[in-house]
C-alpha cells in the first residue's frame, strides 16, 4: 500500500471535479484492470460517470478519499472498483476472521445492494466477499468469516456483535469504505462506526462516499482521514434534471382511488409512506384492488423483505409500496414512478426517496398526494428541498393521472393472500401462531380477508399521514 501522509487536523478543501466525464474516458483510462473492464462491458457499464471519473484515479493510488454526489449518481461502482483493483494488487493471503476490506453501509438492503453489484466483480477477480447484518441467524456468518474473507460488507451493529465475541478481528483491513455516512449518522451509528474504525490499522486507506459532509459524518473525516481528496459532484442535496415533479392536490376520500389509478399502469411505481403500520395496511388494500403490489419496512423479517425486492425486481409485483427503509440504497431498474402517498417530515427524505427514480441518467416522474391540510407542509417541503413542483387539482378519472403514469390499466381484484413461507421459515398453524407459539413470519400482503378492508372510497384511512406533521409517525 501506499505510504500515508500526516494526519490533518483542518477541515479538507474540495478539489475540483468534472460535472461531465469526457466522452472518450473509458475505465481502462482510469486505471481499472481488464478483468473488470469486461463484466462492467458485459452489464452494459461501458463509460464512467462523474463522481467515478473524479474519484478513481486518487482511491487507486491509495489516497484517502471523500466522494459527495447525489443519490444515484454512480457512488457504489466508484469505490467497489477501487477496493477490488487495490486487493488485486495486494496479494495479501485470506486470515480465518480478518477481512481485508471492510464496507460499511447503513442497512441490510443497502449492504445487501452493494454486495449484488461488487460480486461478479469479485468473481473476475477470484476475490471472496460477504455481507453481514441483523435480523438473521448469525451463526453462517461466523462460519463465513472463520473461512476467510476479502471484502466485507456489513452494518455496523451486528459486524460489532462479531467482533465483540471476537469472531471477527478488524486488524487486517487494508480498505475501509464508509457508503451513505450521512444516513448512518441520522440513524445514530456514529459511536458504533467510531468504535470499529478505531480498531482498523491506523494507516489503512479510508473512503468515504455521502450525499452530503457535515455534521457528524465531519467529526469522523478529523478523526479518521488523512490528507483526504473531496471530490463533490453537483451539490450536496440537489435535484435530478431529468426528474420531474408534480403535487396533486386531492381530497382526503379521492387520495385512495388515484393512487390506484397510478399504481395500476404498466411501469414499476414506489410509493412512500410514512409509517410501518400505513406500508402494511396500503399494500393489502391495492393487492385486494387488483394492483400487484408488495410492501418493504422496518417490521418484516429479512426472508420477507429479501422476497419482496425480488419480486419487485422480477417484475411479478410493479408496485413497492414502502417507508424510507428503502429511500436509499434500494435500486431496481427502469423505475419510473415515484409517489409520496404520504409527503415525508424533511426535504432531504423527499430528495432521497424521489432518487429511487432517474437513476444513472434516465428521466422520472414524481408525485406528491396533497390534501388541503397538507398544503403548507408540503409547500415548505419542496422549498426547502429546492424542487420546482406543478400543482394541480386531481380528481380520479383525470386525463393527467395518464400522463403521469402511462401504460395499460390491468385491475384484477383478489383477496390478500399470505404467500407460502420458504422451507426455513415456520408455517403457521391452524390457530394462527407458529409451531412454537410466536406469529407467523410478515408477508408481502396483509392476511386480512377482503371482508374487512376498508372501501376504496374510504382515502382518509389508507395512508398514516394521520401523524401529526413534525412526527415520523411508525419509523422504518
Amino acid at each position: 500500500m501506499a505510504a500515508r501522509r500526516p494526519r490533518q487536523t483542518t477541515s479538507p478543501q474540495t478539489t475540483p471535479a468534472p460535472t461531465t466525464p469526457s466522452a472518450s474516458l473509458t475505465f481502462a483510462d482510469l486505471g481499472v484492470p481488464d478483468p473488470l473492464t469486461r463484466v462492467l462491458a458485459a452489464a452494459g457499464v461501458e463509460r464512467p460517470f462523474p463522481i467515478q471519473a473524479a474519484t478513481l484515479p486518487d482511491a487507486l493510488a491509495g489516497r484517502d478519499v471523500l466522494g459527495r454526489g447525489r443519490t444515484g449518481s454512480g457512488k457504489t461502482y466508484a469505490f467497489v472498483l477501487a477496493v477490488l483493483t487495490r486487493l488485486a494488487a495486494s496479494a495479501t493471503p485470506l486470515r480465518a476472521g480478518r477481512p481485508r476490506a471492510l464496507i460499511l453501509a447503513p442497512t441490510r438492503e443497502l449492504a445487501t445492494q452493494i454486495d449484488s453489484v461488487m460480486a461478479p466483480l469479485a468473481r473476475a477477480l477470484s476475490l471472496r466477499t460477504m455481507t453481514i447484518f441483523g435480523g438473521v441467524a448469525a451463526r453462517p456468518q461466523i462460519a463465513g468469516l472463520r473461512a476467510g474473507v476479502d471484502v466485507l460488507v456489513a452494518c455496523p451493529g451486528r459486524l460489532a456483535d462479531h467482533v465483540e465475541s471476537g469472531h471477527a478481528h478488524l486488524d487486517a483491513v487494508e480498505i475501509t469504505v464508509l457508503d451513505e455516512a450521512d444516513h448512518m449518522a441520522d440513524l445514530g451509528f456514529l459511536p458504533i462506526v467510531r468504535r470499529l474504525l478505531e480498531r482498523t490499522p491506523r494507516g489503512a486507506q479510508r473512503l468515504l462516499f455521502s450525499a452530503t459532509l457535515d455534521g457528524g459524518v465531519d467529526v469522523l473525516v478529523r478523526r479518521f482521514l488523512t490528507d483526504p481528496v473531496v471530490h463533490s459532484i453537483d451539490s450536496s442535496l440537489s435535484p435530478v434534471a431529468a426528474m420531474t415533479h408534480h403535487v396533486l392536490h386531492v381530497h382526503a376520500d379521492d387520495r385512495f382511488a388515484v393512487l390506484i389509478e397510478l399504481t395500476a399502469a404498466s411501469g414499476r411505481t414506489v410509493v412512500f409512506t410514512r409509517t410501518k403500520r400505513g406500508a402494511k395496511t396500503l399494500t393489502r388494500r391495492l393487492v385486494e384492488a387488483g394492483v400487484p403490489a408488495v410492501e418493504l419496512h422496518g417490521n418484516l423479517a429479512q426472508a420477507a423483505r429479501t422476497r419482496n425486492l425480488r419480486a419487485f425486481s422480477d417484475g411479478a409485483a410493479h408496485t413497492l409500496v414502502a417507508t424510507d427503509i428503502a429511500a436509499r440504497g434500494i435500486h431496481v431498474d427502469d423505475v419510473a414512478l415515484v409517489v409520496h402517498a404520504d409527503p415525508p417530515v424533511e426535504h432531504k427524505a423527499y430528495l432521497h426517496r424521489s432518487g429511487r427514480t432517474a437513476r444513472a441518467g434516465a428521466a422520472g416522474t414524481v408525485v406528491t398526494l396533497m390534501t388541503d391540510t397538507q398544503a403548507s407542509e408540503v409547500r415548505e417541503l419542496t422549498r426547502k428541498a429546492g424542487i420546482k413542483a406543478t400543482t394541480t387539482r386531481s380528481r380520479p378519472g383525470d386525463a393527467l393521472l395518464r400522463q403521469l403514469a402511462p401504460g395499460e390499466r390491468r385491475l384484477v381484484p383478489q383477496p390478500a393472500r399470505q404467500p407460502a413461507a420458504p422451507p426455513h421459515e415456520v408455517q403457521p398453524a391452524r390457530g394462527g401462531r407458529g409451531r412454537r407459539g410466536g406469529k407467523p413470519a410478515p408477508s408481502s400482503t396483509a392476511t386480512r380477508s377482503a371482508r374487512s378492508a376498508p372501501s376504496a372510497g374510504s382515502g382518509a384511512a389508507a395512508f398514516s399521514s394521520r401523524a401529526r406533521p413534525g412526527r415520523r409517525g411508525g419509523g422504518r
